[in-house]
């Protein structure tokens, strides 16, 4: 069951159209993910069609105006790429990622990234990343961390969304599973982890490096640029 969602604010602005292109992909994966966001959206928009075009049965159809809003950012091929531990594994589809012999669906919206995400390299902690270039400033990755892999404690520069796209992980602040949207900044700091059977594979977006707080993290400065290049 998803415990974390967009603000209602959040919810409404992505459907005026006014959130940044990165904060618009997060809710929009993550609507595509939940029911009850997805029917605030679409109240949200119908609410808006009926002030601008002045009659109730107006509705802008939701996937012209995703797809309006990702042309410039996003492509549709599928793109192969290197596996965990060095192996080429291909994508079956743009529909799913296959890594560490585990195959995953990924929402819609971010099936239109498979042309723009990089190959997948190994970092510390039994984490794996690949990189997605969305064409601005900031940092988006695919992350998965294999069972019993962590992130050391971390705060944040800036703002840092999170979706989970498979699995669960903890945090020290919250238990997060499926479907959560996770909001992080330099209020928080948190020290990602599973012990999930199957591990946890998230997609992360952020606009400052993140900041590690352990001495060890901070002597490991080049982790942070594989979060942040």
């Amino acid at each position: 069951m998803i415990r974390f969602h967009p603000s209602t604010e959040q919810l409404t602005q992505y459907a005026q159209g006014t959130l940044s292109p990165a904060e618009s992909i997060m809710v929009s994966a993550h609507c595509d993910m939940c029911t009850r966001c997805r029917k605030i959206v679409h109240e949200a928009t119908e609410s808006l069609a009926t002030q601008v075009f002045d009659f109730p049965s107006q509705t802008v159809v939701f996937d012209e105006c995703l797809g309006a809003m990702l042309a410039d950012i996003t492509q549709l091929p599928a793109a192969s790429g290197v596996g965990i531990g060095g192996q080429v594994e291909t994508r079956p589809s743009a529909e799913e990622i296959e890594l560490d012999g585990k195959v995953f669906t990924i929402p819609r919206t971010l099936q239109v990234l498979a042309g723009k995400t990089g190959n997948w390299s190994g970092l510390v902690g039994k984490l794996w990343q690949a990189p997605v270039d969305l064409g601005y400033s900031g940092a988006a990755n695919f992350i998965y961390m294999a069972k019993g892999g962590s992130v050391p404690e971390h705060t944040h520069r800036g703002v840092e969304y999170t979706l989970v796209l498979d699995g669960e992980f903890g945090d020290g602040l919250h238990h997060y599973r499926t479907g959560d949207f996770i909001k992080m900044d330099g209020e928080h700091t948190h020290a990602p982890q599973t012990s999930y059977h199957s591990g946890c594979l998230v997609f992360s977006v952020l606009d400052q490096p993140l900041h590690f707080t352990s001495g060890i993290a901070r002597l490991l400065n080049p982790f942070s640029h594989l979060f942040f290049k």
